[in-house]
């Protein structure tokens, strides 16, 4: 089975103005709530291409609620720890011609709320696979990821690590099936400007000799790079088309590639499937459906092997 873990899920408000005047009373053509966080958005692309999963992580409050009912009304299974107290955050998508986000820090996280949550993933076993992604709130060190995988380590399971910084560092000496950092996130781990296919290889490869298995480097409409456990480097060109929507694209990207992965087991079919699902999410006003992914694989080319 799939676990996504979601530490900081949030209810995303999506406005839609014509345009954004600064100190101005503005007028929203529509405004919408969704589900958010990055867990949750690889639940909900896995279930569009046809993989079940189970989502967990926190949630609280009113805010906590809405962010299940909408999970179960799409056909989720929803193993979320309720906090003891506060809510679950709400973060402001404003769409304006170009987009604005104002993400929130989300509700502390309490020592019994950090028990419960590990009591329940003490029930994972050989060959599931566990995603951790996002952001984490307050009352959780960048360390939290890595401690997981530690007490989990001996099971057989597969892990997946979609975050940035410390909190992706920390985990590599427990060699992550995949990471998956953009190329900013990838060059600020080392320091540097990664804004090339060729700096994107040489930097995923080092994150490989630091620990991680596969490394996926997303890169927006300059495409993507994956250095694989087979030792080979590979490039998948970007899909065309209008970008809408950048929010949840990564996720998406990740969603796709465990979809490709576990039907082939062949690494230029999972970052193709990952790179078709984060085009759908980003030419679309929220997250990829089926036909339109399966509509990108077909256009896009096949991947290239670097070396």
């Amino acid at each position: 089975m799939i676990y996504t873990l979601t530490l900081n899920p949030a209810i995303d408000y999506v406005v839609q103005l014509d345009t954004l005047k600064i100190g101005c009373i503005n007028r929203a053509s529509d405004a919408f709530c969704l589900a958010g966080g990055k867990g949750v958005n690889v639940s909900q692309v896995l279930l569009e291409l046809g993989v079940k999963s189970v989502l967990t992580g926190f949630a609280g409050g009113f805010t906590g609620q809405e962010l299940v009912r909408q999970l179960e009304e799409k056909g989720c299974c929803c193993r979320f720890v309720e906090l003891q107290s506060g809510f679950t955050r709400i973060n402001i998508k404003l769409r304006a011609g170009r987009e604005t986000e104002i993400n929130s820090k989300g509700t502390p996280v309490e020592q019994q709320d950090m028990e419960s949550l590990l009591c329940l993933l003490n029930e994972l076993q050989n060959g599931d696979v566990l995603v951790m992604a996002g952001s984490l709130p307050k009352g959780l060190d960048s360390g939290i990821y890595a401690r997981i995988m530690e007490k989990l380590s001996d099971r057989g399971i597969l892990f997946i690590v979609d975050t940035e910084g410390q909190a992706l560092i920390d985990t590599l000496r427990f060699h992550p099936f995949l990471v998956k950092p953009n190329n900013h996130e990838l060059g600020a781990i080392f320091g540097c400007e990664v804004d090339t296919v060729e700096k994107a290889a040489e930097y995923g490869r080092k994150l490989r000799e630091m620990g991680a298995a596969n490394v996926l480097v997303s890169m927006a409409g300059d495409g993507a790079v994956l250095c694989a456990d087979d030792g080979g480097v590979y490039f998948q060109s970007a899909a065309k088309g209008k970008v809408v929507n950048s929010v949840g694209a990564g996720d998406s990207m990740v969603a796709g590639f465990i979809s490709g992965w576990l039907r082939t087991c062949d690494y230029k079919t999972a970052l193709k499937t990952g790179a078709a699902a984060g085009s759908a999410t980003a030419f679309s006003p929220c997250l990829g459906k089926a036909a339109e992914i399966n509509e990108i694989i077909g256009q896009l080319r096949e991947p290239v092997k670097l070396n």
